[in-house]
């Protein structure tokens, strides 16, 4: 008999605060706080533009290339079966890839800048299908899916309000860490993505007691173990690669190519509880323009408690330097 994975609200639940192919999204409400009738003082303490430059020079991720092992297994040829001809499934997979083309330039500049295999990018698409405020069932959040004491561990700040788990940028660079301090301790990219899935202490028991150790000795031991790891974990690997095999070839698995749009923001930084529709104003923008590219903003304000960066639209700081706001100079890349 065929074995089956549990669907909860859509998504396939693969792990403790993990929900893959498909998410609930929490809808956030504006809370009012006392005092925001006052309006922030205007200054603006830093301000820098970022842009994409472009993909990585090698070919992998994105590229037909590899720098992740593409070992065979059955699993991954079952969800490659299952993306290309459940419509269900390949619905969500489109959805993957059209949300792919605003997030992966980033992630795999990123991945690039540590000498990170690109390939770790579909970790990210397993995880929330590169959804910014994807909230699963456990209540880990964001592209990659932190649960909060893990997101507080690598530095994201989650109050009243910001939660930066959502934030593509910032738990990018955490999710990065977290993977390089498995990697370092595991000895595999493979293990380091199922301990980024089940647990780093789980993961350990598990080896020592196949191998008497907790360091690979190659991917495979991922294979090895495949029957002791608890059975959403068995899927995440074999998950990651078939969606690698599709994204990198997708005229081979009938579909269409990651058309890449990368979003371009000018980034300024803000004294405390500066109102969002007060910079919204001075550059004719909306809140929810600015709110799209700072998706970790849970009110219609910047934190009370400290100065914070705010991306804007590119050419917003010049209109804010228009506007009397010292030191608004935006550097063109």
């Amino acid at each position: 008999m065929e074995r089956t994975l549990p669907w909860r609200n859509g998504a396939l639940v693969l792990g403790t605060g993990v929900a893959l192919l498909g998410t609930s999204v929490a809808m956030r409400t504006t809370v009012p706080v006392p005092g925001d009738e006052a309006s922030a003082p205007e200054v603006v303490a830093a301000a820098a533009s970022h842009t994409q430059a472009g993909l990585p020079t090698t070919g992998a991720g994105l590229g037909p290339e590899w720098d992740l092992p593409n070992l065979d297994h059955e699993r991954i040829d079952y969800w490659v079966d299952r993306f290309q001809n459940v419509p269900e499934m390949r619905e969500k997979f489109e959805g993957f890839l059209e949300r792919g083309a605003e997030w992966a330039p980033m992630i795999l500049e990123r991945l690039e800048a540590r000498g990170m295999p690109l390939d770790l990018l579909y970790l990210a698409m397993i995880e929330s299908g590169f959804n910014p405020e994807a909230v699963s069932h456990a209540s880990a959040v964001g592209i990659w899916q932190f649960m909060r004491p893990t997101g507080a561990q690598y530095g994201l700040a989650v109050d009243r309000a910001v939660d930066e788990r959502r934030d593509p940028v910032r738990a990018t660079e955490a999710a990065l860490d977290y993977l390089e301090s498995l990697h370092r301790r595991f000895g595999s990219w493979y293990l380091a993505s199922a301990a980024y899935n089940t647990g780093q202490g789980r993961l350990s028991r598990i080896m020592r007691q196949q191998f008497g150790r907790e360091r690979a000795r190659g991917e495979e031991d991922y294979y090895r173990i495949l029957n002791r790891l608890p059975a959403e974990t068995r899927d995440y690997v074999p998950l990651m690669i078939a969606a690698a095999r599709i994204t990198k070839e997708p005229a081979r698995y009938g579909f269409e190519p990651m058309r890449l749009a990368p979003r371009q923001w000018e980034e300024i930084t803000v004294p405390p509880a500066t109102p969002l529709d007060r910079i919204a104003g001075l550059i004719g923008s909306t809140v929810a323009d600015i709110r799209s590219l700072n998706p970790h903003f849970l009110l219609d304000r910047t934190p009370n408690n400290r100065d914070y960066a705010v991306r804007l639209p590119v050419g917003s700081v010049p209109r804010l330097a228009a506007a009397g706001f010292p030191g608004s100079t935006a550097t063109a890349e």
